[in-house]
């Protein structure tokens, strides 16, 4: 099959409402101005769509699952319209000899122009034996292909930090892309399953300025992984002012209350899944009275366990949460609020005068 064909039996075509609706959705989750929506648009629907070699290691396909049942608007289908999915065994027509061939194909054709995206943890033990695919083991493909790619995009927990395979003991050795991976940029949209929104506007930042977005010292960009959740919860009024569900199902549980003393992990997790929900639709564990399991993290099966108590080592102002008068703990959140806001002002006026150190431009030449 060629690549032509390949790419014909994969992209359905969405119209241009949706394609605009989808790149503003990714704009806003980046924090760019609307200015920059059209320069977005001009390069996803840029004829020459960049080839995409997908590998599946050790994961159980969630991530692509998310991202292909993705809707308002459907981001599954906008993502094929955007890049030109070669290699990908869950969704491609072709089987056996034929697919590694497509993928040979491609890696020569375009070394160097293509993206590697990774799902699933690398098994390293016994050298690699625990998962091979075309009688090659997983570091070995990945040793082949990512070597050669313009960028790698490790997406979900299993490819960025090892997922549960990684979990202890972690018989197979189970490690994430960036453990292997050196000397080519590799970007870590970690999740389980991760915002497609995320990937999205990965893919669109990587076509638009021609380089990897910003990100933390996990390789997650900072658009999406830049604030806590607990800093961006509908909930974090009530952990303020001490309110809390004791239990699942008490009162102040049905009264929305903060999820914290039940095993909420949102003031250790870093995510924009309070801001940017899935497929768009308004609903997120934390706001349907779950909390949330730290599933960005690494690791996060054994330093986020047992999920159903507290995470030690959360701040809070009035010590247990038990608040002995409204006003007095009001007073001294307002007391560390303004503290905050105080700090919060220095550092912006700091970053406009020494400029940002990552980049080595000023947040005014940013914007």
């Amino acid at each position: 099959m060629s690549r032509h064909d390949f790419g014909k039996e994969c992209s359905v075509k969405v119209n241009r409402r949706t394609f605009i609706k989808g790149c503003t959705m990714a704009a806003a989750a980046m924090g760019l101005s609307e200015a920059m929506v059209p320069k977005l648009v001009e390069a996803a629907a840029s004829d020459q769509r960049p080839p995409v070699i997908w590998l599946h290691f050790q994961e159980c396909t969630g991530c692509t699952e998310t991202l292909l049942r993705a809707s308002h608007p459907d981001i599954g289908r906008l993502i094929l319209d955007i890049i030109s999915l070669d290699y990908h065994e869950t969704v491609m027509a072709a089987a056996g000899h034929q697919a590694e061939e497509v993928l040979q194909e491609t890696i020569n054709k375009y070394q160097g122009k293509f993206i590697c995206v990774v799902e699933g943890g690398i098994p390293t033990k016994d050298d690699g034996i625990y998962c091979k695919i075309a009688g090659r083991t997983a570091m070995d493909i990945l040793a082949d292909v990512a070597p050669k790619s313009m960028a790698v995009i490790a997406i979900g927990t299993c490819a960025t930090f090892g997922g549960i395979q990684a979990a202890d003991p972690n018989p197979t050795g189970a490690v994430g892309v960036r453990d292997l991976v050196k000397g080519t940029p590799v970007i870590n949209i970690s999740g389980c399953p991760p915002n497609p929104i995320s990937f999205l506007g990965t893919v669109l930042h990587l076509l638009t300025f021609g380089k990897p977005p910003r990100t933390d010292a996990l390789g997650r960009p900072l658009f999406a992984y830049g604030r806590k959740i607990h800093d961006q919860c509908e909930r974090r009024a009530h952990f303020d002012e001490g309110r809390f569900a004791e239990q699942f199902g008490d009162e102040g549980h049905k009264q929305g209350y903060c999820l914290y003393k039940v095993g909420c992990k949102g003031p250790g997790t870093f995510a924009n899944c309070p801001a940017v929900r899935f497929n768009d639709v308004g609903s997120w564990p934390v706001g349907q009275g779950h909390g949330c399991i730290g599933c960005t993290e690494p690791q996060f099966w054994d330093t986020m366990t047992p999920f159903y108590e507290r995470l030690p080592g959360v701040d809070m102002p009035w010590g247990d949460g038990i608040v002995t008068g409204a006003n007095s703990a009001g007073i001294k959140i307002l007391g560390v609020t303004a503290a905050a806001v105080g700090i919060h002002a220095a550092v912006g006026i700091g970053k406009k005068i020494i400029g940002c150190g990552r980049c080595n431009t000023s947040s005014e030449d940013q914007e």
